[in-house]
């Protein structure tokens, strides 16, 4: 990259997830540390196509590091999905000197950008944010811990109320293609058993877990589930299957939702996005192009968009371990 910075654009695209705005703080503070201007692109790739830009100076951000959501906005633009779309947006930039783009979201959004600076040659830099923690490259996405403490106070009330009546409570949290959530919480909120896309348990597991519990004198339990577990088509048709099987057990079926994406971040969400704001601003004037920053052994470390994208965020095998003795 032999062009000069002198203008840096920041958008957030995809689903929200709590860091976001402290991402966003983040890069902007350290544009303004750098002498560098820093705009806002509202809406993701469909505000870049619209040209919805914004100029943001380090005051501008002011108090938004406690809120969750985005202050740009976010929206699913098809139209970028096509060239013309691209050229569109790409002709914006042009028209307002900006000169690099820091765009923060997941894996559509890194897919789009990395479209984008081969067509281009424009430089781009991600910074991963979703509560599915399912990117490639990075230990923790923006978003997963504070989504995790979430759903653990979540299931810590459900818990109550299932101890009180004996019954069975399915818990179903977001996880379409990933079960970092449904794993951890239910490790951290005392599961009894914990279903994820990776591992196919199987219903005759289930019930056989299931039957031990009760025979152990458990009088209630919480099976957490991933959203994209194979085991069932949905998880008020696993209920209805324990039912048939095991009548003795009172189910009641849960599904927290968008509720996990909400709240204002924690503190390591906050500390997490400060440190890939900077790093992804400090990679651009460096002349670095085309990365993901994320946390590798608790060090911040740029992955090749391409690795982020394709490659697979693998589930903690210890953690499953783990799982399966705490459920004795």
């Amino acid at each position: 990259m032999s062009k000069v910075i002198k203008k840096i654009g920041v958008l957030t695209s995809g689903g929200d997830s709590p860091g976001m705005n402290a991402a966003i703080r983040s890069v902007v503070r350290t544009c303004a540390y750098h002498n560098i201007e820093c705009i806002g692109i509202y809406r993701g790739y469909q505000g870049m196509i619209e040209g919805d830009f914004k100029e943001m100076g380090p005051r501008s951000v002011n108090n938004i590091v406690n809120k969750g959501g985005t202050i740009l906005k976010s929206a699913r633009s098809k139209e970028f999905m096509t060239f013309e779309g691209r050229q569109k947006a790409h002709q914006n930039l042009v028209n307002a000197n900006i000169d690099a783009l820091v765009v923060i979201g997941g894996d559509g959004t890194f897919t789009g950008a990395e479209v984008f600076n081969k067509e281009f040659g424009y430089p781009v830099m991600g910074i991963p944010g979703t509560i599915d923690n399912d990117i490639f490259g990075t230990s923790h996405t923006l978003g997963f811990d504070t989504a995790l403490n979430t759903v653990v106070e979540c299931i810590d009330k459900i818990r109550d109320t299932a101890s009180s009546h004996n019954r069975l409570f399915l818990v179903e949290v977001m996880g379409r293609d990933a079960g970092h959530i449904a794993l951890n919480a239910g490790i951290g909120a005392g599961a009894e058993e914990i279903l994820i896309p990776e591992q196919d348990l199987g219903l005759d597991r289930l019930l056989e877990s299931l039957r031990k519990s009760k025979a152990s004198g458990k009088s209630s339990s919480i099976v957490v589930i991933a959203e994209g577990d194979k085991i069932g088509k949905s998880v008020f048709e696993l209920k209805d299957y324990i039912e048939e099987n095991m009548p003795e057990y009172d189910i009641r079926v849960s599904v927290l939702g968008h509720m996990q994406r909400g709240g204002a971040p924690s503190c390591y969400d906050r500390v997490l996005a400060s440190r890939l704001g900077v790093k992804a601003v400090e990679s651009i004037l460096e002349g670095k192009s085309n990365y993901m920053v994320g946390m590798l052994n608790d060090k911040v470390a740029l992955t090749p968009l391409e690795n982020a994208i394709k490659g697979h965020s693998e589930i903690d095998l210890e953690l499953l371990r783990v799982s399966d003795i705490m459920s004795t």
